[in-house]
């Protein structure tokens, strides 16, 4: 695949960063920038918060799994929502179509950035606690990403800068693997 096309995709829990992060790579690399939670809200004509009341936490899994399966842009970040993971669909379809980037933060980190979970529109269950949550998803983040980027104790600009240099190395190891199955060597340094 060719990774000039390839876009990047990037999960982790809300609060962490994917639209911030996401903007300035997609800018840095030449890059077009793709929110899915805005155009889950456009689609649906409402703010995440109301949606999830509306059509609850099943509901809105249906339609944030419909909107993110059917994104298929070329040299794009798209940055999902964070409960993205639990829709199958939609992630097999990123696996595809692009490198999974986890910016991954402690459970200490979000908990600071998060004052209202509800009001941000983060799904959570009935009794379900943001530590609940937090110890549901890490599993799937580490199960689909490609790149994992810790960002604790970084100011921004790390992050960024953390991401670039990550996603520029495995491009190059691609690169390099891509040129032995076509029978030519690397150059040695």
């Amino acid at each position: 695949m060719n990774y000039k096309k390839k876009n990047l995709i990037f999960i982790g829990m809300p609060a962490v960063g994917k639209s911030t992060v996401g903007i300035v790579v997609a800018k840095r690399l030449g890059m077009q920038f793709i929110d899915t939670d805005l155009l889950i809200q456009e689609q649906e004509g409402k703010l995440l918060r109301e949606i999830i009341a509306e059509a609850g936490q099943d509901g809105f899994l249906k339609i944030e799994n419909q909107v993110n399966a059917a994104v298929s842009p070329e040299n794009a970040v798209i940055s999902p929502g964070g409960s993205v993971i639990y829709c199958r669909e939609a992630m097999e379809h990123y696996k595809k179509i692009g490198t999974v980037v986890y910016l991954k933060a402690s459970y200490q980190t979000i908990k600071k950035r998060i004052r209202n979970p509800k009001k941000r529109g983060v799904v959570l269950r009935e009794g379900q606690s943001l530590r609940d949550l937090y110890d549901e998803r890490v599993p799937y983040f580490e199960k689909y990403a490609d790149i994992t980027v810790c960002e604790d104790g970084c100011r921004i600009e790390e992050t960024i800068e953390n991401v670039l240099n990550a996603v520029k190395k495995r491009r190059k190891k691609y690169r390099r693997r891509k040129k032995l199955d076509k029978g030519t060597s690397p150059k040695l340094k």
